[in-house]
């Protein structure tokens, strides 16, 4: 028996009567699907036009689409360095135990896939996928390594969060002493969710159950869309009441995504019926530009049916397009302080190995917990340069015991500009000092009164270069180096001005010397203004001693 699932929204004409009306209603006339301003009042599922009653896929229909999209992706599917596993297309229910091995591999690397595809360009993640596998082949190598060496390969994806659940939830499995195989036990593991849990047991272990399938789906914001398309629901797919299935009184979308996805996906192939799932959402049914003539289940897709029966409707107009939180903007002060030996403008053109930066850690709890910075003090929005400069001083005294102009020589002090960097949810902007300081002690004896400390730590100028940083801290370091650079070289084309100004004055006092302009102008070399041009005003120093001795 079908189940179905009704809609019944506020001013939703009864059965019988949306039976004699057929005709589409006009936009003007819809009921108002405007959500709550603060996000509060619920979603209520509606549609262009008036649809019949959403239905579970009949068997046929999940057996075509089935056949299609794995043809499909048997043909077009890409070559991606994650997909390269011995599980991933079908397995075998007696399995040795080198197979049991390779299978927890398979997993491992499905794991640390997906875990950097949320949220990530897969372009961007290969790379970052490839390094992370040659450094750490297996879950037992990762579960061996600290935080910070995770974190610093995982610079520049964003989310640090994910690197640490990654690393926790390794040593958690390690400890174990096996990989869990379902999506149930997968769930246990401390930052795996319903779609990680998915993905790893559909792909790598193929819901291999005693002696049966289970065939679980894989349901991201890909498969979302498509199933949205499929049966021409309009809802919010970013809601977690959408994804997660809570029921309300309202009919949602999420009361049958899950259990849409499931009816679909193939018993003998669901780790591959998965990936074609989210394959065919991440090119062909895309947000914006849906290629419906390519699509290979294009044929039972109802949104695409009423895009080419009514020209009002759109295949993007579903899912629901959500509207982006407005981001809160934060407003900082950024020290960057190299500690150096040299003085002048030699700190700046010569990058001793012993010139130290100074980088701080961040709270263990919070926006990118335990990565290193460059010290910064956060402000209000309207601080001049003297305020932030103070609140940078009590900043460094206070850690760093660190006293401006008394422990130390300023070398250089200078505002380099300001930088924003944006999160998803914050738009921060950094007002970044350049602070060059000559330590009394010496760079030694600094490091040694503070070398215990775990708040902070001194890098070397030069090996900070190709240190993991976060994009935001390699945003502010790039922005200083430019700085230094355009200001050795505005320095060295001064002293070259200076140099020729200096060549050709030199030029004219030989010219005066030899008499040769002076007599031209004045033949009477016994008058004041020639002596006064001559012996006091415009001849150099060390020629008027000359001209005296001679």
């Amino acid at each position: 028996m079908e189940a179905r699932g009704r809609r019944r929204i506020k001013g939703e004409e009864s059965s019988n009567a949306k039976k004699r009306n057929t005709r589409p209603r006009q936009a003007a006339k819809e009921p108002s699907t405007e959500r709550d301003p603060q996000g509060q009042g619920e979603d209520l599922y509606t549609s262009p036009l008036p649809l019949p009653d959403i239905e579970d896929f009949s068997p046929d229909d999940a057996r075509r689409i089935r056949a299609s999209l794995l043809d499909w992706y048997d043909a077009h599917r890409r070559d991606l360095p994650w997909r390269r596993t011995k599980t991933s297309s079908r397995g075998t229910v007696n399995r040795s135990e080198t197979e049991s091995k390779v299978e927890a591999e398979s997993a491992y690397a499905v794991w640390v896939s997906e875990v950097m595809l949320q949220q990530t360009r897969v372009s961007t993640v290969i790379s970052y996928y490839n390094r992370w596998m040659d450094k750490w082949p297996t879950i037992h190598h990762l579960a061996a390594a600290s935080q910070e060496e995770v974190n610093e390969m995982w610079a520049g994806l964003g989310y640090y969060r994910r690197a640490r659940f990654l690393l926790e939830g390794a040593k958690s499995i390690v400890q174990g002493g096996m990989f869990p195989q379902t999506a149930a036990e997968l769930l246990k593991v401390q930052g795996i969710g319903d779609y990680t849990a998915g993905a790893i047991a559909s792909i790598a272990f193929n819901e291999f159950i005693g002696k049966s399938f289970q065939a679980v789906p894989v349901v991201d914001g890909n498969v979302v869309r498509v199933i949205s398309r499929l049966k021409a629901i309009t809802a919010n797919p970013k809601k977690s009441a959408t994804v997660k299935g809570i029921c309300h009184t309202t009919f949602k979308f999420a009361l049958h995504c899950r259990k849409l996805a499931s009816l679909l996906v193939d018993p003998l192939r669901p780790g591959d019926f998965n990936q074609a799932m989210m394959e065919l959402g991440a090119t062909l049914c895309s947000t914006m530009n849906p290629q419906c003539c390519a699509c290979p289940i294009s044929d039972n897709c109802v949104a695409f049916s009423l895009s080419k029966s009514e020209e009002s409707i759109e295949v993007t107009d579903y899912p629901t397009k959500v509207a982006k939180a407005k981001q809160r903007h934060d407003f900082a002060a950024v020290c960057f302080v190299q500690l150096t030996e040299e003085t002048g403008e030699e700190s700046l053109k010569r990058c001793s190995n012993k010139d130290m930066l100074l980088l701080v850690k961040r709270p263990n709890e919070g926006l990118l917990a335990g990565l290193w910075e460059f010290p910064s003090v956060l402000m209000d929005e309207r601080v001049d340069i003297d305020s932030r400069r103070r609140s940078v001083d009590k900043f460094l005294r206070k850690l760093f015991h660190i006293k401006i102009w008394e422990n130390c020589e300023v070398v250089l002090r200078e505002d380099v500009g300001e930088c924003i960097h944006v999160f998803s949810h914050i738009r921060l902007h950094m007002h970044i000092e350049l602070l060059i300081l000559k330590l009394n002690g010496g760079l030694n004896q600094f490091y040694e009164s503070n070398q215990f400390s775990s708040s902070w730590k001194c890098v070397d100028a030069k090996s900070i270069r190709t240190m993991g940083l976060t994009s935001g801290v390699r945003k502010v370091y790039n922005m200083v180096e430019d700085f230094k650079r355009k200001k050795i070289t505005t320095s060295i084309r001064r002293s070259k001005k200076e140099a020729q100004n200096v060549s050709c004055m030199m030029q004219f006092w030989k010219i005066l010397d030899d008499g040769v302009l002076l007599s031209f102008f004045f033949p009477l070399k016994e008058s004041r203004l020639y002596f006064w041009l001559t012996k006091v005003k415009f001849i150099p120093k060390y020629k008027r001693r000359k001209k005296i001795e001679g």
